[in-house]
């Protein structure tokens, strides 16, 4: 096993604590299997004494598995897990706890289900998706949770100023159910070594040395936990990059990684400044943008590939235009050979991939996709557009007409559709009593006889703009409470999507096809010859030749919500983290036009180059940017 200076220096570090800032792509696994070795071999810690944390249990396995091969496959009683699970077998072994006494995710939102519906729980709010609603409750509990805070202090968007009671009722409950969520067992296992020295103590003279994989995304309670443990020798090496912290919204705190130092003063630090991965404009272009953020450790990384690496940039008209590029790119690259496995397309949010998903489908290319999603035609809005047009299209089932006749309003009564069958005779006969019923019910029918024989976008447009259906998300919008303008993004994504077909039949039978597809694309990511389909944070830690990030737009990356300067340069590191996974080849696509607006391209697409705006309008190679700093960079890394 060769390792390199930095490497090196970081495996042969003796006593005390080390924080070692490991790059994308710098070995840091390998660096770790090689310390434990060296512990072993060279210091004669005794293996039992050796607890390896990292955040996944995937992560531990491989860390597991490296350092075995390290070693040649000798089984040694190394402790390697990951945080909650450590900690778990803390308290099972103090408490006497069982699998029994956690509580599932299933058994918490049917808990905070009973909750939100409970007279005890004041509350005045319209639920409108109670999966999301559940969803992002789970999450706030657990960030209160995670960052030690109490709930009376926490700002909920989920439930505002209800939220203190919420959180009372639910661990009210919980404790009566003698269960602990999976963040209690970082709170319990902090309180338990706070409260009983003697404990603590048995655990720091069971692991005498600790590494830490992954730090940067530690949160304060497990950090607490560790400090505690690792003391009184600190015998404590961590292993991260505080440009990689990506998972803010799970309690992740980048200035614990970069106050380690005030923490341990004596903390040794180590840069493992070698990118093995990636071409060398990729990773020069990936530093331009994280340089960009104050709150961080500068860094010089020289990559270890001679390739030039190519990194190429795509402004695109709209959301459908940018889904046939990169299925006609991917379709181009399997004829000239590559495999699929080597090509991943990652973006900010799931829903960006939906319109990708359905043309990849229609086309055969085999992928997988880690976030489930929705089909945009389930959504209420995409199940109005097809009743209407399966009016327009001469259907004329029950459904279709119950679906949409009261959006936008015309006052009209399910009792007038009784039968399997609608005619409008019929709803004519029902209020022949009422002239203007009998006026909407005529304009209702000429509406739908109108659009008869249109192009669907055309279709879309008439419901939108002569039928008025516009204004009613709008009004739909403010009784609601919901965001008007993530109602127009799928309305949008909708219509933009209907360009390219002639007729409302052809545009029906492929909505059927979408929402009925197989979910065999849903395929492990390792199992056969497939895309990767995945967002940014999913991406983290994995590595393909062939990268597409798409949905590069403001709004997109950095995300619409994000306000604050800390926001910003999380989704800046966010941006870097998907960036980096490329090997040979990124492909940046931004949509000049989203949900009916222009959006321009994301600023972090531009700070990869050497001036704003340098790529042209039809996008292009930036390889010729980066060329201009190559032979300095190959120049240091001959000389290191």
């Amino acid at each position: 096993m060769r390792l390199n200076d930095a490497q090196e220096r970081a495996v042969r570090h003796g006593r005390g604590p080390c924080m070692v800032l490991a790059g994308p792509g710098s070995g840091k696994t390998m660096t770790i299997a090689a310390r434990i070795a060296y512990l072993i071999q060279k210091y004669k810690v005794r293996p039992e004494e050796i607890l390896v944390i990292t955040f996944t249990r995937r992560a531990a396995g491989e860390m597991s598995r490296r350092f075995r091969r390290v070693m040649g496959d000798r089984d040694l009683p190394v402790t390697f897990g990951t945080f909650h699970g450590v900690y778990f077998e803390i308290l099972k072994w103090a408490y006497g706890l069982t699998a029994k006494n956690i509580l599932t995710g299933e058994e918490k939102c049917r808990l905070l289900k009973t909750i939100l519906n409970s007279p005890e729980f004041p509350r005045d709010m319209e639920i409108l998706d109670e999966a999301e609603l559940l969803r992002d409750l789970t999450a706030e509990i657990g960030r209160v949770k995670n960052a030690g805070q109490n709930a009376e202090n926490y700002e909920s968007e989920t439930v505002g100023a209800v939220f203190p009671e919420l959180f009372r009722l639910y661990e009210k409950r919980r404790k009566s159910m003698r269960k602990i969520d999976f963040d209690d067992m970082l709170v319990l296992c902090l309180d338990l070594f706070r409260r009983r020295e003697d404990i603590l103590r048995k655990w720091q003279e069971r692991f005498r040395y600790i590494l830490v994989d992954e730090f940067q995304d530690i949160n304060r309670v497990q950090y607490e936990v560790l400090k505690l443990l690792a003391l009184p020798e600190n015998n404590l090496f961590v292993v991260g990059d505080d440009d990689q912290s990506i998972y803010g919204f799970r309690g992740a705190r980048p200035e614990i990684m970069l106050g380690f130092g005030k923490d341990y003063p004596d903390a040794r630090q180590i840069l493992l400044n070698i990118n093995y991965r990636s071409g060398v404009s990729i990773v020069d272009g990936s530093l331009r943008v994280i340089a960009h953020n104050q709150n961080r450790f500068p860094k010089e990384i020289f990559a270890a590939r001679e390739t030039e690496g190519e990194i190429r940039v795509r402004k695109l008209q709209d959301t459908a235009e940018q889904s046939r590029y990169v299925t006609g790119q991917i379709e181009k690259l399997r004829r000239e050979g590559y495999r699929l496995d080597q090509i991943a397309v990652l973006f900010r949010t799931a829903s960006d991939a939906r319109m990708l998903a359905e043309r990849m489908a229609e086309h055969g290319i085999p992928f997988c996709m880690k976030e489930r999603v929705q089909s945009i035609y389930d959504h209420f809005i995409g199940r109005n557009l097809r009743s209407y047009l399966y009016l327009a299209a001469g259907k004329r089932d029950r459904r279709y007409f119950l679906d949409i006749m009261n959006r936008p309003v015309r006052y009209l009564s399910g009792e007038s559709m009784e039968s399997p069958v609608v005619l409008f005779e019929d709803l004519r006969k029902f209020y022949c009593d009422k002239i203007r019923m009998l006026d909407r019910i005529d304009e209702m029918e000429n509406n739908i006889r109108t659009m008869e024989g249109s192009t669907p976008y055309a279709a879309v447009q008439y419901i939108r703009k002569k039928i008025g259906y516009d204004g009613y998300l709008r009004k739909y919008a403010e009784e609601h409470c919901v965001n008007e303008d993530e109602l127009f993004e799928i309305l949008c994504e909708i219509e933009d999507g209907t360009r390219e077909f002639r007729t409302i039949e052809e545009w029906l039978s492929h909505v059927e096809q979408c929402v009925n597809a197989p979910q065999d694309q849903d395929r492990p990511r390792d199992e056969r010859d497939v895309v990767s389909l995945m967002t940014m944070h999913g991406a983290k830690g994995l590595e393909y030749d062939t990268v597409f990030l798409i949905g590069c737009s403001e709004g997109g990356i950095p995300y619409k919500k994000a306000k604050l300067n800390e926001e910003i340069e999380e989704e800046r590191r966010l941006f870097y983290v998907a960036a980096t996974r490329a090997k040979s080849r990124l492909i940046i696509c931004s949509a000049q036009k989203k949900g009916g607006k222009e959006t321009p391209v994301s600023r972090f697409v531009e700070e990869l180059f050497l001036q704003s705006g340098e790529f042209g309008e039809n996008g292009g190679n930036i390889g010729e940017f980066f060329g201009l700093c190559r032979e300095d960079t190959l120049e240091k890394k001959r000389r290191m």
